[in-house]
């Protein structure tokens, strides 16, 4: 049975190594591959994830030295939450006070206890107290972060719209998510994957559109299990719904179609496979620049503007939390 949910969220940030430190130094997550923006080489695309690298696991950026900070608004994703044990959230709470992370009061929504901060750049994001042990078996052990409480994968996100019927109208009849609750303004979706399995929609009606930039979201992607059920969706898509996809693009570790939803965030829908592990075994994934054969030819000139990135690793100096 394939699983309803988030593939991976992908950002704009700043300077590569403050982005690296931050994601795998202060989050502990991995970096799962390391790569170049396959429409601009020039800049890298840099994907984190669990152990494993998959789905519903992984975040990834388009770090630009000197990039602007973007403006929230609607049309864009407000927040990325990651899931974690439901017990560790106090641990975290420490942890971002010991690392320097400034942090909101803990909150709940739809009864989850939810830690809010920001990455360097102004990246919205969240820590989500989850029961159960979804995630467990791909623990990333190679961070600082004890393997009890680390980050197990993506919670999900939440996207800031005038108004949330059209956005869910695709949610339901395209990907199969269900409506789970209502909190005020926002309205919740869920699909059946235990990691990025959640999607909320918050409709704040006439309000300033968001600016891309660092700290802002460029597109979320959601998964297919293989090329058939892509099709399957964008035929979906298009009879229900009068929008149509772009063709399918081949990003190495997944295949691609891209769309508008109504509400104006860019929405992917992303494969399942081939995955991270297709060009480097599993247990050196985001060792090394991995570039698509066509740019290849072009490896010594890409290297050579490309800042030098080191991901943080497990008994590196980091303060006692």
């Amino acid at each position: 049975m394939s699983e309803i949910g988030l593939h991976h969220v992908t950002a704009f940030s700043g300077p590569a190594g403050r982005n690296v430190d931050f994601y795998t130094r202060v989050l502990g997550l991995r970096l799962v591959k390391k790569t170049v923006n396959f429409d601009d080489p020039g800049t890298y695309h840099l994907y984190y994830g669990d152990a494993a690298g998959r789905p519903g696991t992984i975040l990834t950026f388009f770090p630009i030295e000197h990039a602007a900070r973007g403006r929230a608004g609607i049309g864009e994703t407000q927040e990325t939450a990651f899931a974690v044990p439901r017990a560790s959230i106090g641990w975290w709470a420490h942890r971002l006070v010991a690392t320097g992370v400034e942090h909101d009061a803990l909150v709940r929504v739809f009864d989850e206890p939810v830690l809010r901060f920001r990455d360097p750049d102004g990246t919205a994001l969240a820590l989500v107290g989850v029961e159960g042990d979804a995630g467990t078996g791909a623990v990333w052990d190679g961070s600082d972060v004890p393997a009890e409480h680390a980050i197990r994968g993506l919670h999900g996100v939440t996207l800031l719209l005038a108004e949330a019927g059209p956005t869910g109208a695709i949610l339901t009849d395209v990907f199969g998510f269900r409506e789970v609750g209502r909190d005020g303004g926002a309205t919740r979706f869920a699909g059946s994957a235990a990691l990025g399995g959640v999607v909320t929609l918050r409709a704040v009606g006439s309000f300033l559109p968001g600016r891309p930039g660092a700290g802002s979201v460029h597109h979320v992607a959601f998964r297919a299990p293989d090329d058939a059920a892509q099709a399957a969706m964008v035929e979906r898509l298009a009879a229900g719904h009068g929008i149509a996809a772009t063709e399918q693009r081949d990003r190495s570790y997944f295949r691609s179609v891209y769309f508008r939803e109504p509400g104006g965030v860019l929405f992917e829908i992303a494969t399942d496979a081939p995955g991270f592990a297709v060009d480097e075994p599993a247990d050196d994934l985001g060792g090394a620049l991995k570039l698509p054969a066509g740019l290849e030819r072009m490896r010594a000139e890409i290297e050579a503007v490309l800042p030098a990135v080191t991901p943080a690793r497990a008994g590196r100096p980091l303060a006692e939390v």
